[in-house]
């Protein structure tokens, strides 16, 4: 017996809506899940996990349904404005996609990188959260550290940090003891590029906030911080010029050998 889900609920968002529509058309014309995937060279599995909200549509699909239903475009907008308008479903894709990355380009102004961070570190941050269920935050982000890491291949990580983290005091000197001889260890491993961009550098694009660019197999995506949580961006165009920001952010970064002389210089303070 044939499975028949519902279709997506097309108010929760713009990715909804897309889903929504693009089955409410496939019914329309009559065409089952095989025929629909033919006309845009996908499969009917990938065809369902799109209307199933598992999966999304890409531009180049969302083009030939337009010459081929001479829409005019629409489904190409339709997915313009789902990758700009805010997903409240984002989070579950942004970590499907760094599960799968193979490297993953990261800057920060404030903290150490989640995938930088000693367990210990990540909890005194846990401390202060406001969300109802920190605990089961916490977990969750320690056990996505894990995942990426002990991998049997693991993502190549470039990381640019800004001096303030490391002068910034962290669940006190114990803990930011240990974050610094962390960091040094992490920054002799063979897929670990760790650069500091030191006060001297004075203004630099990094002053607009944490972002984190993720490399797969067939793409970039990215993922931008923000108070209140942040955004997965999957535009090429807006992908790209994260991209530039993070070279721009890199010309002003010390070494690598300089980066890990700074970070003992740091260490040097708690003894």
């Amino acid at each position: 017996m044939t499975l028949v889900r519902d279709p997506l609920d097309p108010k929760i968002s713009m990715w909804h809506f897309l889903a929504y529509y693009l089955r409410f058309v496939r019914e329309k014309e009559g065409l089952s899940l095989a025929q629909w995937g033919k006309i845009i060279g996908m499969a009917r599995s990938s065809v369902s996990n799109i209307e199933a909200g598992r999966a999304k549509l890409q531009v180049d699909y969302a083009r030939r349904l337009d010459v081929k239903f001479e829409t005019g475009g629409l489904f190409e907008l339709l997915l313009w404005y789902a990758r700009m308008a805010h997903d409240p479903n984002w989070f579950r894709q942004y970590s499907q996609q760094e599960r799968q990355a193979a490297e993953i380009r990261v800057y920060h102004g404030q903290i150490v990188p989640l995938l930088l961070q000693t367990d210990d570190y990540a909890r005194a941050f846990g401390r202060i959260s406001t969300a109802r269920d920190r605990e089961a935050v916490l977990a969750g982000r320690l056990a996505r550290k894990r995942e990426l890491l002990e991998r049997d291949e693991p993502p190549y990580i470039w990381a640019l940090l800004d001096e303030g983290v490391l002068a910034r005091q962290v669940g006190g000197r114990e803990v930011m003891k240990a974050q610094l001889q962390h960091l040094l260890e992490l920054s002799e491993r063979w897929y670990v590029i760790l650069r500091i961009v030191p006060f001297s550098a004075g203004e630099h694009l990094g002053a607009e906030g944490f972002f984190q660019l993720i490399g797969l197999e067939d793409r970039d995506v990215a993922y931008a911080g923000a108070q209140g949580g942040g955004r997965l961006i999957e535009m090429a165009d807006e992908v790209k010029a994260l991209a530039d920001t993070f070279e721009r952010i890199g010309a002003k970064a010390e070494s690598q050998d300089t980066s890990r002389e700074m970070i003992k210089m740091y260490l040097e303070r708690y003894g």
